[in-house]
């Protein structure tokens, strides 16, 4: 993702409608649209804890939109939509009740995400009496504030224990992440360490696309090669240069590849950020560049028992020192327990290695731990609506959670182009050919086939052969 430190926005566009209707878009304040949202999703009589509890997840909720530019990155000119078959509730010009404003003004920048990650939590939420979902219970939380649970307390209950809270995020206009002009071989800076990690990123996905190593911020030779087969795979136009067409569609595949805009995120953490050597590391240093270093160093004594494993701190401490001498022993570097460019450089590739060839550690790369069988109605639309990406003709059902008639059109049309029984039940072996399927596309090297080659493939035949009689 290009934006490193998320932040509350000063305004947010809100679209009157779903996604690609002809609506109108508003723009109000990020506060006044929270304090919109909560007065259409929740009722002021209710505890406080269960209050605070939902306008904390509907702020997360928002700012992951933001945050992920979830919509941008498809080209609709707003934030966010009030269709809550896609986003929250926003009644424009209601009435706001007087209770959950003041509560909103105390906590519109306030934030949930899991602890390590950067962006904030998609903290997905529903009514939980028509409609059930993984996030939060609306009714729920009520409940639990009745048992006297603290706003913190019903949150955890929903979202987990390693969740934490951002407080007083800092507010600022929102910006486009897109630089504003092209990006080129022979540009340096920020945006071309954003372009290399995200290329990086997506590549574990799509092997196809060549790794850039080291990612260093200077568009090289390798930086506009792996571009070029990026545009390639994405029907972008083939030209090597970065501009906002390949640049919203990198912001999108990275979302995607890390599920950024899902509630089981795989998190943002060190993918975002750049891995150029930062001048000597030393005993005694802290801060981010140590964090990275350490990060690597303990990767790395997972699979080199020659490196002890090594704790994340941002401290370069006396275990960090003993674990660089140990790597540098190992890789017939001096020993001297600093981090020179040498060293950084042997370290990084090291690492680099083991994050692209060594794919079966899930706690280590969990994207690579194929799909599972969809367990809710809402999984199940979301694996079809991946498939109908890319199967001309497929119904896309919306993400509402229900059975309704277009997922059962989607499902049997699913079900016809599988060779499974049409009959649009959700059986397990309809799930399980989804799963396999949504497996098959987000893993391979290139999109999936729509159309027939045009001529009969036999064996022995290679990309040039004609066609054997």
């Amino acid at each position: 993702m290009p934006t490193v430190i998320p932040y509350v926005p000063e305004n947010i566009t809100v679209h009157l409608g779903t996604p690609a209707s002809n609506a109108s878009n508003v723009t109000v304040s990020f506060s006044d649209y929270i304090k919109n949202v909560a007065s259409s999703e929740i009722y002021p009589t209710w505890n406080e804890s269960a209050i605070r509890a939902n306008i904390l997840a509907q702020v997360s909720y928002a700012l992951n939109r933001v945050y992920t530019e979830f919509y941008r990155s498809r080209g609709y000119n707003f934030d966010i939509t009030n269709t809550t078959a896609y986003d929250q509730a926003y009644v424009h010009g209601r009435n706001i009740f007087d209770d959950i404003s003041t509560l909103v003004d105390e906590l519109f920048n306030d934030y949930i995400r899991r602890q390590g990650f950067v962006e904030p939590l998609f903290a997905s939420f529903c009514n939980g009496t028509t409609v059930t979902c993984e996030g939060l219970s609306q009714w729920g939380s009520q409940s639990l504030a009745q048992q006297s649970y603290n706003s913190i307390q019903i949150l955890r209950n929903y979202y987990g224990n390693d969740i934490e809270l951002v407080i007083n995020a800092p507010i600022r206009n929102i910006t486009n992440s897109y630089p504003g002009t092209p990006l080129r071989q022979g540009d340096i800076g920020p945006n071309v360490t954003v372009i290399q990690t995200s290329l990086n990123r997506i590549s574990q996905n799509y092997p196809a696309i060549p790794k850039i190593n080291p990612v260093d911020g200077i568009f090289g030779p390798a930086t506009e090669t792996a571009v070029r087969r990026f545009q390639s795979i994405f029907g972008l136009a083939v030209d090597g240069i970065v501009g906002r067409a390949t640049w919203y569609q990198l912001v999108k595949l990275y979302v995607g590849v890390k599920r950024l805009a899902e509630l089981n995120s795989l998190g943002q953490t060190f993918t975002g950020i750049s891995w150029a050597y930062p001048d000597a590391i030393v005993e005694g240093n802290s801060g981010q560049k140590v964090s990275h270093l350490q990060y690597m160093l303990s990767v790395l004594s997972q699979f080199n028992p020659q490196i002890p494993p090594l704790e994340v701190s941002g401290d370069f401490d006396a275990a960090t020192k003993n674990s660089v001498i140990s790597f540098q022993r190992w890789a017939g570097l001096p020993e001297t327990g600093a981090v020179g460019a040498t060293t950084w450089d042997a370290i990084y590739n090291a690492y680099a290695g083991v994050a692209s060839t060594t794919l079966s550690r899930g706690e280590l790369f969990p994207f690579q731990n194929g799909p599972i069988p969809a367990a809710t109605i809402r999984d199940l639309q979301q694996q079809l609506n991946l498939v109908a990406d890319a199967t001309p003709g497929m119904a896309r059902p919306q993400i509402s959670g229900q059975c309704g008639t277009m997922t059962r059109r989607s499902l049997t049309q699913f079900q016809s182009f599988s060779g499974l029984p049409a009959n649009g039940q959700i059986d397990d072996a309809t799930k399980q050919a989804l799963a396999d399927d949504v497996g098959s596309l987000r893993f391979a090297q290139t999109s999936r086939f729509a159309q027939f080659p045009g001529q009969t493939l036999v064996y022995g035949m290679t990309d040039n052969s004609q066609e054997v009689q």
